[in-house]
């Protein structure tokens, strides 16, 4: 059922087009800095558990929409996945054909797990979404898998290892979701193949004007830091492991130490 209103994108800056991913905007929530590195070009090194959870998350989906991979077929989808847009990131990790063996095995192990859950309702796998709710600014997103439920959709965001805090993730896929297709979810949902955590939400128009709302704030804060050169929030935690900026970062060269069992003298 359509929305009757539409939701409405709050007004923002102007400035030089802007493009917010998913990705981007959870990044923000944790880490304005961070998210800023990542929108100037700044991204970490490639990382193995980065390559596995990105090749499980194709075999997922080869099995949503073309069917179960047989034990005996998975070397060889594995190598087909790769092969079809993963040569690069197997290439910035000096992998060995040794290592990749061990890796399709990872993968075959979640693979395995995903296999158990339940699939009925099942729409489509890696729907991607993309909109322009106001001048030069885009909003996109790739929805792991939509399912149908009670009369609308469910969308489902894969995760391989720990379930993390996908709050903002799957808000921004409902709002998303509710501005290119005109409808709220019925519910948004994170699932770990690799521990079994869940957690879900229903979401409401007011939490989707919420987010609205905060991601035109996003837009405002970054075309600032673009136009004046100021930097962005630095907000320390768990995340810093994997940021490209953390050798120039007091707060989270401070965070790694703490979680190494080192007390900072800065701290």
């Amino acid at each position: 059922m359509a929305l009757d209103p539409p939701i409405a994108f709050p007004p923002v800056d102007g400035g030089e087009p802007i493009v917010i991913s998913a990705s981007t905007f959870a990044t923000f929530e944790r880490c304005p800095s961070q998210a800023l590195g990542r929108m100037r070009g700044v991204y970490g090194p490639e990382s193995r558990r980065s390559f596995v959870g990105g090749l499980a998350h194709r075999i997922f989906a080869r099995h949503l929409s073309d069917g179960p991979i047989g034990e005996a077929e998975l070397d060889a989808a594995c190598r087909e996945e790769i092969g079809g847009g993963m040569n690069m990131k197997m290439t910035a990790l000096n992998m060995k054909p040794s290592e990749l063996r061990t890796v399709i095995d990872e993968v075959g192990e979640l693979y395995q797990r995903f296999r158990t859950m339940p699939t009925d309702g099942f729409e489509g796998a890696e729907v991607r979404l993309e909109v322009e709710p106001a001048d030069d600014v885009t909003l996109r997103g790739a929805v792991d898998a939509v399912f149908t439920e009670g009369g609308g959709v469910r969308l489902v965001d894969w995760k391989t290892g720990g379930i993390g805090e996908p709050g903002p993730q799957l808000a921004f896929y409902a709002l998303l979701w509710a501005l290119e297709r005109g409808d709220i979810p019925t519910r948004v949902e994170a699932v770990s193949v690799g521990t079994g955590e869940r957690t879900d939400s229903v979401p409401t128009r007011a939490e989707v004007e919420a987010t609205a709302a905060r991601v035109a704030e996003v837009v405002t804060v970054v075309r600032r830091s673009w136009s004046t050169g100021a930097e962005g929030e630095r907000i320390a935690g768990p995340w810093c492991r994997w940021c490209p900026l953390l050798d120039e970062c007091r707060e989270g060269t401070a965070a790694m130490e703490l979680l190494a069992g080192r007390p900072s003298a800065g701290l």
